[in-house]
């Protein structure tokens, strides 16, 4: 379940850098949604997280 979440962030981080680099303005507001869910997650990930 660990894994899940560092998945779905680096694919959220990868969906904003195509978009900001292919697209720019066209879909600009999508693209830092995406990275502030990508931040959000990444910070859960570190506040919920297990140490081993």
């Amino acid at each position: 379940m660990r894994d899940l979440v560092w998945l779905i962030v680096v694919i959220l981080v990868i969906g904003w850098l195509i978009g900001f680099i292919g697209f720019g303005a066209a879909v600009g507001n999508l693209i830092h949604i995406l990275l502030v869910i990508a931040v959000i997650m990444i910070l859960y990930k570190l506040l919920t997280g297990k140490k081993l």
